[in-house]
């Protein structure tokens, strides 16, 4: 190549008198670093090299003249492949690097000693820690280089290459901003706390939701004719009278006369029959049962809550109940078991009739790969199996529930709350495997879960009667509403504790689509108010069990519309929970006395306002009553009990109403304890003592498939 035609060539400059941690960080290329915004802005194809050779570019220097700012420094130019001039003031010595380096798969010719790359490839080769910044991927620089000769062949010039670099490194980043971006705004909501603009917006949101429901459903009666107004009014037309009649506090709104305590069957011990005393025997001394053997799987399941609530489940006892071929297996508390325990009992389980199976609490011992070469190791192994409860298992993942599914096609209920890391996708293809058997579906507290992202797969169950979804924050009124509207003829039982987003506009969708429901769920809901119960009262009137548990914290129900509730349809109830609804007062404890009379189980917990005198007329009243739950209704009057002086006595405008602060009770005494004449009632909660002794009284496992039996559907 001809040394005058590469002289006069610019040429790239090197400044060697640039300490290393400059010439780590560039100081010595500012140069380049211009050539790559250039590049950027579309002007990069020209700065490449035009032959083998690189220009040499110096901050303060001509470099057609050569007149260069300092010529003291020590700087050399490349002339040819591999050597170096360097030219200090005004001598030259010559350079020759020959190291036979692999630099990104480029090697020296042995014989020429020359490099056997194209000339774009010495550019790179010269430039390698730099180019880093303009290639990121090696990958990449590695690929352009093997490429060059195919992209030449094609007609691809250099600057194409190098402006189609860029816009590639562009749009990768804009890629990264997007995905950023889109991952902040859904993490966003859940530490995001709203003002007192935002939530009045949202409020003025619900509002017209509301209004634009209304204009949906169909013209109804007059509301002033319904069920709810009809008994509100009545609640509040005696109240009216009483509080005309009343003249001092000394008068009661119950006429309730405790019995005689020495005659009253209330203070006579219970007795605990032989079977009782013998299964507390058996569940305390688990370890030396040697066989279950022709036990009733009725027997079986109180012995196992038994051995579960004293703490010694192991895995001596679960392989009791796992030998032979059971019917039913039930295990309240497995938590205890490794997963080699869990392996060795389960691998070798005869599971063909094997119908109900509860494993709660199996986080520890069942991760997916034990499930796999247990319960789930070969498709059909559970041909039978209608019901099944995974409470807990926090290692099952969406791989492990496709194989169970594949294991139960029978599948009718599953029980998969606090299961973590379940995700919708993983649920909708499970409920997909089950449209038309499913009929119980469990995913309390299942964080991963989107509520709505579910809701298509949800609707296409054709039998859904029970579904929990309590603690799912993004559980919405549009998911209500959606599936509501879709399977609300089937529906039997709701669970929507902790739901916190929903308002009366679900309750209302609920009231007029699921004239059904048995059971419903509405704990811990704080945009809860009357108008929720009077939608239910209208259209849900064979509710059996309800729980309004600790509801509004701005809002709270009134008392006189849970009596309203209570008259309307409280008929059939024989579960209902009010525990700290601070409002409930005497009109409440009358319409349970007088409409509830079929009630099992009461827990009126931190209702503070309740007298002796109203829970003896609950009591009394309510025959069929076993459990009465008290907590905190122990505590003292801020109101003298006895009766009031004739100069201290109060008028009319003085008597305190049910929004008085000061408003308390007596608390619950030794009157109504030793007092009210129902033998069967438990009442819990007034005394210190050992609550553990009521722990299966107070977490009460329900049956599975209790509306629709297997017997129906075999």
């Amino acid at each position: 190549m001809d040394l005058g035609k590469e002289k006069e060539k610019e040429k790239w400059g090197l400044d060697l008198n640039l300490s290393i941690e400059e010439y780590s960080t560039g100081l010595g290329f500012q140069d380049f670093l211009e050539k790559e915004k250039q590049a950027e802005n579309d002007q990069l194809g020209h700065d490449f090299g035009r032959g083998s050779d690189f220009r040499i570019r110096e901050r303060g220097a001509d470099v057609e003249t050569g007149d260069f700012t300092s010529s003291k420094r020590l700087r050399y130019t490349i002339e040819e492949k591999g050597k170096a001039k360097v030219d200090c003031g005004g001598s030259q010595v010559n350079l020759d690097f020959d190291l036979n380096l692999d630099l990104w798969g480029f090697e020296k010719d042995p014989v020429e000693g020359k490099m056997d790359t194209w000339p774009f490839e010495a550019e790179l080769l010269s430039l390698g820690p730099f180019m880093h910044d303009f290639f990121p991927d090696s990958v990449e620089r590695n690929s352009l280089v093997e490429n060059y000769d195919v992209s030449r062949r094609k007609g691809i010039t250099r600057k194409d290459i190098a402006l189609s670099s860029v816009r590639e490194r562009k749009s990768r980043r804009k890629e990264q901003k997007l995905m950023q971006r889109e991952i902040a705004r859904n993490v966003a909501p859940r530490f995001a706390h709203l003002g007192p603009q935002e939530q009045l917006k949202q409020q003025e949101e619900k509002k017209v939701k509301l209004r634009e429901i209304d204009l949906e459903l169909e013209v109804e009666l007059d509301d002033s004719q319904s069920p709810f107004s009809l008994a509100l009014e009545a609640v509040k037309m005696r109240q009216n009278v009483r509080k005309g009649s009343l003249t001092g506090l000394s008068e009661s709104f119950f006429k309730w006369v405790p019995a005689n305590a020495e005659g009253s069957d209330a203070l006579s011990r219970k007795v605990h029959t032989l079977l009782d005393l013998s299964l507390n025997a058996l569940g305390k001394n688990a370890d030396a049962i040697v066989s279950l053997e022709h036990v009733p799987d009725k027997l079986r399941h109180r012995l196992s809550q038994l051995v579960s609530d004293c703490g010694v489940m192991d895995a001596h006892f679960v392989e009791l109940l796992a030998r032979g071929s059971p019917t039913e297996i039930r295990l309240r508390n497995i938590s205890r078991l490794t997963e080699d325990e869990f392996a060795k009992i389960f691998g070798v389980c005869d599971t063909k009739d094997l119908t109900v199976l509860q494993l709660d609490l199996c986080g520890r011992c069942m991760p997916d790969y034990v499930l796999r070469d247990t319960l789930a190791r070969s498709s059909h192994r559970l041909p039978s199996l209608a019901t099944i409860s995974l409470k807990g298992a926090h290692r099952l993942s969406d791989i492990g529930l496709t194989q169970l599914a594949a294991s139960a096609p029978a599948l009718q209920s599953i029980n998969l709350s606090q299961c973590s890391l379940l995700t919708s996708q993983g649920i909708s293809d499970f409920t997909s495997c089950f449209e038309s058997t499913l009929r119980e579906l469990y995913v309390d507290d299942c964080q991963n879960i989107d509520a709505m992202i579910i809701l298509p797969a949800l609707k296409k169950l054709k039998h859904l009667e029970v579904l929990s979804v309590s603690g799912i924050e993004t559980v919405s009124d549009d998911f209500v509403i959606g599936l509501v509207k879709a399977s609300g003829i089937n529906m039997k039982e709701l669970r929507l504790a902790n739901c916190m987003q929903l308002t009366d506009i679900s309750l209302r969708i609920v009231g007029k689509n699921c004239p059904n429901l048995c059971a419903l769920d509405l704990c811990y809901l704080h945009n809860l108010t009357d108008s929720a119960l009077r939608h239910l009262a209208n259209g849900c009137r064979s509710i059996r069990r309800l729980k309004l548990c600790r509801n509004g914290s701005s809002t709270y129900y009134s008392d006189e519309a849970i009596a309203a509730f209570l008259e309307a349809s409280g008929q059939s109830l024989d579960v209902l929970s009010l525990n700290n609804i601070h409002r409930v007062a005497h009109n409440t404890a009358l319409s349970i006395a007088k409409c509830s009379r079929n009630l099992v189980s009461l827990d009126l917990s931190w209702c503070r306002k309740l007298t002796d005198e109203a829970l003896g007329l609950i009591v009394d009243s309510c025959f069929s009553l076993k459990l009465l739950k008290l907590f905190g209704c122990t505590q003292l009057s801020m109101w003298p009990a006895s009766p009031l002086p004739v100069q201290n006595k109060m008028n009319q405008s003085q008597i305190p109403d049910g929004n008085d602060s000061r408003v308390g009770t007596p608390g619950i005494t030794e009157a109504f304890l030793n007092g009210h004449s129902n033998p069967r009632v438990q009442i819990i909660g007034c005394k210190t003592g050992p609550v553990l002794e009521h722990l299966d009284v107070l977490e009460s496992q329900e049956n599975p498939l209790r509306y629709s039996p297997l017997t129906s559907l075999c």
